[in-house]
C-alpha cells in the first residue's frame, strides 16, 4: 500500500490544478467562508460538531499574519451569528510564530481573547517538527490568561508521551493525532504498530489525569482501541470527543456519532486550498488513496 499511495502522491502533482481541484473538493469546504458555514450547517444538522481551519500556507510577511488574523476573527463571528456548533484551528506559524515568537503571540492572544468573549475555543495545530517547542511554548503563556486554547499533539513522535506529562501539570485541552509529517527516523516512529501503541498509551495518560481529549483518528483500530479504554477508565462523555477529517471515512463518523459520542469534523477552507492539498497529499498518503478510490468510484 505505500508504494503504491506514494505513485498516487506523484501522479496527483503532475495533474493541472483545474483537476487536481475536482480530485480534493470533496476534502475542502470551499473557497469562502460562506462555503465553510453551508458545510458546518449540514454537519450540524446531523448532530456533529465541526472545527474550522482557513488554509493559508507559508506566511512570510507580517502583513500575511494580520490578513490571516482577520480571517480568524471573521470565523469567529460567524460562528456566533449563525450559532454553529463550532470552533477555530489555527496554525501558529499562520499567525507569525516563525517571525517572531512575541508578534505571533500577541496575534494569537487577540483570536484566542475574542474567542473568550464569543464563549468559544482555539486549537493551535501542531505543524512539523522545528516549531514543537515554539508551539508548547505559546500554549504555555496563553494558558496562563485563558481556558479556551488546546493544542494537537503528534503520537508518531518519540517525545510526545513526555509532553504531554508535562503539558498535564498545567492542565491542557488536546487533539491528539497519529501526526502526518514526514520527519527522520530519529524522532519519529515509522512502524505502523508502534505508533498505534503509543497513540494509545498517550491517550490512556491524557484521560487518568482528566484531561479533555479531542481522539483524533480515522483508524478503526485506535477507534476500539479508545472505546476500550473509556469504558475501562470510566470516563464521562463531557471528557472527550472523536475527531475526523472532512470527507474522510463518513461511515466510520456515522457510526460513531450513531452511538453516542460527541464528534468534531475539520473543515479546511479558504482560497489557498491548493497548496494545503498537495502537501496533504504528501504528509498522509492515505488521504491519496481515499482521495484516489472517490476519483475512480472504487467502493
Amino acid at each position: 500500500m505505500s508504494t503504491l499511495n506514494n505513485t498516487i502522491v506523484k501522479f496527483v502533482e503532475l495533474l493541472p490544478k483545474p483537476i487536481v481541484k475536482i480530485f480534493a473538493q470533496r476534502y475542502i469546504a470551499g473557497d469562502t467562508l460562506q462555503d465553510a458555514i453551508r458545510v458546518v450547517k449540514e454537519l450540524n444538522s446531523r448532530g456533529i460538531y465541526a472545527t474550522m481551519d482557513v488554509l493559508g500556507e507559508a506566511i512570510q510577511t507580517k502583513s500575511e499574519a494580520l490578513q490571516a488574523k482577520k480571517e480568524c476573527l471573521e470565523v469567529l463571528e460567524a460562528i456566533k451569528d449563525n450559532n454553529l456548533m463550532a470552533n477555530l484551528s489555527v496554525k501558529p506559524t499562520q499567525l507569525g510564530l516563525a517571525l517572531d515568537k512575541e508578534y505571533g503571540l500577541k496575534e494569537t492572544a487577540e483570536v484566542v481573547a475574542r474567542a473568550k468573549e464569543l464563549n468559544n475555543f482555539v486549537r493551535l495545530d501542531m505543524e512539523d517538527s522545528p516549531y514543537t517547542d515554539a508551539t508548547f511554548e505559546l500554549l504555555k503563556c496563553l494558558r496562563e490568561k485563558f481556558d479556551n486554547v488546546g493544542v494537537v499533539v503528534q503520537a508518531y513522535l518519540k517525545r510526545t508521551l513526555s509532553d504531554v506529562q508535562l503539558l498535564n501539570k498545567i492542565g491542557t485541552n488536546y487533539r491528539l493525532c497519529k501526526g502526518i509529517y514526514i520527519e527522520p527516523e530519529e524522532i519519529a516512529y515509522k512502524d505502523k504498530q508502534k505508533i498505534r501503541d503509543n497513540y494509545l498509551e498517550i491517550l490512556k495518560t491524557m484521560l487518568k489525569d482528566g484531561n479533555y481529549v479531542g481522539i483524533a483518528t480515522h483508524d478503526d483500530y485506535l477507534v476500539n482501541g479508545a472505546l476500550k479504554l473509556l469504558k475501562e477508565l470510566n470516563v464521562p462523555k463531557d471528557k472527550y470527543e472523536f475527531q475526523m477529517l472532512y470527507g474522510v471515512k463518513e461511515d466510520l463518523r456515522d457510526k460513531i456519532n450513531e452511538a453516542g459520542h460527541k464528534i468534531r469534523i475539520y473543515v479546511p477552507f479558504g482560497k489557498q486550498w491548493y497548496k494545503y492539498s498537495i502537501r496533504r497529499l504528501k504528509e498522509n498518503p492515505q488521504v491519496a488513496w481515499y482521495i484516489t478510490k472517490s476519483i475512480f468510484m472504487f467502493k
